[in-house]
């Protein structure tokens, strides 16, 4: 009996999954994504995947080394901008940069991915200084990205992805990383 189930359910499971990637979005080379955190790691490698996927990618670099690379291994429909995300005036400039760029089609993703891990260590190794470092950048600063950017993103009817961590939900070291990933679970569930 079993001999007979098991290749039924592993045809169900692999016709599923046929069915779900030949399902597509209608064009996705007009859609727009800004992407915060492309000098390396998981945004970079997002952004290079989108623009492969022919999306109009926007991509956010803390350098310009950073930028430049990501520019060197990408399409031409693929812009880099360099933001800061502890600075309000470089969101403010990086918001208008992308409103400029999508006009009226507004912004359909934005994926919050700038981040920092650094200072970790056990609470009483640290300073206030040390989780303020950490959560200017992966809260505060994703925060205020996001409002920023919210109206472009509502004019698209886009989708807001903001990157967390299980280190949110598991505390074990402490320090502002924790702290950090555990407020950025907290806004997108006030967000959506």
């Amino acid at each position: 009996m079993w001999l007979l189930v098991l290749p039924a359910l592993l045809g169900l499971f692999l016709l599923r999954r046929w069915h779900r990637e030949r399902q597509t979005v209608p064009g996705l080379s007009e859609k727009h994504v800004l992407i915060t955190g492309c000098d390396s790691g998981f945004g970079n490698l997002l952004a290079r995947q989108l623009d492969t996927r022919g999306l109009r990618v926007l991509a956010a670099c803390l350098t310009e080394a950073g930028a430049a690379q990501l520019r060197a291994a990408a399409s031409s429909r693929l812009q880099t901008v360099l933001l800061d995300v502890t600075s309000s005036k470089s969101i403010a400039d990086v918001t208008a940069w992308v409103r400029q760029r999508v006009g009226d089609r507004g912004l359909w993703g934005l994926v919050n991915n700038a981040g920092i891990a650094i200072p970790t260590a056990p609470n009483e190794w640290l300073t206030k200084e040390d989780f303020v470092k950490v959560l200017d950048v992966n809260l505060v600063g994703l925060v205020e990205v996001t409002l920023s950017l919210l109206p472009l993103v509502r004019r698209a009817r886009g989708r807001v992805v903001n990157v967390a961590s299980v280190m949110g939900r598991v505390a074990f070291f402490g320090g502002g990383y924790c702290i950090s990933k555990y407020g950025v679970e907290a806004f997108s569930d006030s967000l959506r």
